[in-house]
């Protein structure tokens, strides 16, 4: 567990960076620092391994206070990862995954054999170990970045806006590889962004900071969106709070509809259809078609991908994104292999949101039950 307990950080011309902040980040959990520009969050994020020193009051690790721990015991214990991954350009990846079990003495055999293991668990292909940062994309190096800071183990990683250098597509990849990644070591985790939608994505709980680095509010993310704390708050988690929130109630049971589909090679000629759905081998959905703007065979440059696409599993939100975003206007549901259930329109899903919200009905007065 980290502490802080009345943390303050005041420069020598008077700047206050952070203010009398205290909060607790719990072992094995994911807490994310988030606000404006100067609020403190890299500050308050540095001031744990000491990169800065407080000004006043403590921070502990595991109930040691950090300022009596000498830097190198303190560093080797946590993992660090910033937004541009901070890699060795003359450094093959695995190397630069390897560089701190190298400088703690580790034998070489068994660092190379650990990188490797790494390299695949942050989703690298092995082909990747000899290439150098240069020769990856900005995506691929954050994984690199992430995979060095788990080389030697820490049970404490920080994370400052690590994923705020990439493309939205590869950013929401990376941010489901995190979330995969700490399902199965457990790590502490401080995580700096100033994205709310990502905070409430990653954070067991969100910590949201005013400038001037005070605390305006910690809590789980689901209590943040339905509780706010003032009108600051209020204000930076977003007036969608509402639909933000759908995030954290699962789908109930839709009224799905099975899809007509086409596989790309194949022919729409005589189809009498708005839009087809097009999949692969596998039934994974790959986008829509208009049959009438296909002049023969289905090919990729015919597949419209704007719509996104949701688990049966997954959240409300995800869901009622996916019928909004569609062309087509239905949502695409698969299953959690990504095979294709069905399809769903948005009013249906908002009524599921209202049943959801009805709990207190019971069977008698539900639509359709029998009359006694």
């Amino acid at each position: 567990m980290i502490v802080f307990d009345g943390v303050t950080k005041e420069y020598p011309d008077g700047t206050v960076a952070v203010d009398k902040l205290s909060f607790e980040a719990p072992t094995g959990r994911i807490t994310v620092l988030v606000g404006p520009s100067g609020c403190g969050k890299t500050t308050s994020l540095r001031m744990i391994n000491r990169m800065i020193q407080p000004t006043s009051g403590t921070i502990s690790l595991d109930g040691r206070d950090t300022a009596r721990m000498k830097e190198p015991e303190l560093r080797r214990g946590i993992g660090y990862v910033i937004q541009h991954a901070g890699l060795f350009p003359h450094r093959t990846v695995l190397d630069n995954i390897g560089t701190v079990p190298r400088l703690l003495g580790r034998d070489r055999r068994e660092t190379e054999k650990r990188s490797m293991e790494l390299l695949e668990r942050v989703g690298l292909d092995p082909a990747f170990a000899k290439r150098y940062p240069a020769q990856l994309s900005g995506g691929q190096q954050q994984r690199v970045g992430v995979a060095r800071a788990l080389a030697a183990d820490p049970p404490v990683m920080l994370m400052d806006e690590p994923f705020s250098a990439v493309d939205p597509v590869v950013r929401e990849q990376l941010q489901d590889e995190f979330l995969r990644l700490q399902g199965d070591l457990g790590k502490t985790i401080v995580f700096v962004t100033h994205d709310i939608d990502e905070a409430i994505k990653l954070g067991d709980q969100v910590a949201v900071l005013q400038v001037g680095g005070h605390l305006a509010q910690i809590a789980e993310p689901a209590y943040l969106l339905a509780h706010p704390v003032n009108d600051f708050v209020a204000d930076f988690v977003g007036r969608d709070r509402g639909y933000r929130a759908l995030s954290f109630q699962p789908t109930p049971k839709l009224p799905l509809r099975p899809e007509r589909t086409v596989t790309v090679g194949e022919s729409t000629r005589g189809i009498d259809a708005d839009w087809l759905l097009v999949v692969d081998e596998r039934n994974h959905p790959l986008g829509w078609v208009e049959p009438r703007r296909v002049d023969g065979e289905v090919t990729s440059e015919h597949l419209h991908r704007g719509g996104t696409v949701a688990r049966a599993s997954g959240p409300l939100r995800s869901s009622l994104d996916a019928a909004l975003s569609s062309p087509s206007r239905r949502g695409v549901i698969v299953d959690d292999s990504g095979s294709l259930v069905g399809t769903v329109r948005a009013h249906e899903v908002l009524t599921a949101i209202e049943d959801a919200d009805r709990p207190e009905l019971e069977d008698r007065d539900r639509p359709g039950a029998p009359v006694a």
